[in-house]
């Protein structure tokens, strides 16, 4: 498959031990416990008092900027094996081409505009560097989140019609199509048959559901 294999038909192996790098916390959040106090709610305070040195600067919630690569690599020493849910929104592929001729005066004369900065960020659902690169950059970000997941820990990629089914072989290929649970719909309901054009409206998501192992009993709460 397009992006495991180099040039040389050598199947490209994932980097960890050089991708790893340290996390530097920049602010612990605690506000339950600035809000009990504030509101001298001692109930709270004493169960606060009770877990003293267990809550604060203890593992609970991480939010990290970055290359999620590298992030993952990072974590893999102090999570391999322990996460239980993974959920993740990738690019959709959607190509990089976002610039738009901009009509001057009457609109007989336009304007190229390109993608400005801010636009770039908006937009970061686009891949634009072709679908061998789009599927090796997800393999080696899959193989890692492999690593991170518990044995009863599952999956959930949200993508569109664009990639979903080669996505689909892609995760096959890595957590095996056996552990494929589902191929979930995220329908928009507010999107209507535009009359101008001779398709039918595109209105709907896909996430596909894998879990780590068939033999594991993975968490599942129903909504």
């Amino acid at each position: 498959m397009g992006g495991k294999y180099d040039e040389f038909g050598n199947r490209r192996e994932v980097d960890v031990a050089g991708a790893t790098m340290p996390l530097q916390k920049i602010e612990t959040v605690d506000e339950p416990r600035s809000r009990a106090a504030a509101a001298g709610d001692q109930e709270l305070l004493a169960f606060d008092k009770q877990m003293a040195g267990k809550r604060r600067d203890d593992f609970r919630n991480r939010l990290i900027w970055g290359d999620n690569k590298l992030v993952m690599a990072s974590l893999l020493k102090e999570f391999k094996g322990k996460i239980d849910l993974i959920y993740i929104d990738p690019p959709f592929d959607v190509g990089a081409d976002f610039t738009m001729d901009v009509p001057i005066g009457d609109g007989k004369e336009t304007l190229g505009k390109d993608q400005s900065a801010l636009e770039m960020v908006a937009y970061r659902d686009m891949w634009g560097k072709g679908t061998d690169s789009y599927l090796h950059m997800m393999f080696e970000r899959l193989t890692l989140m492999k690593e991170l997941l518990s044995e009863r820990g599952s999956i959930y990629v949200h993508c569109d019609y664009r990639m979903n089914s080669i996505l689909r072989l892609v995760l096959d290929e890595v957590f095996g199509g056996n552990n494929f649970r589902n191929e979930c719909f995220w329908y928009y309901y507010n999107k209507m048959h535009d009359l101008r054009k001779p398709i039918f409206p595109r209105a709907t998501d896909t996430i596909l559901f894998y879990v780590k192992s068939k033999d594991a009993s993975s968490t599942f709460n129903e909504q």
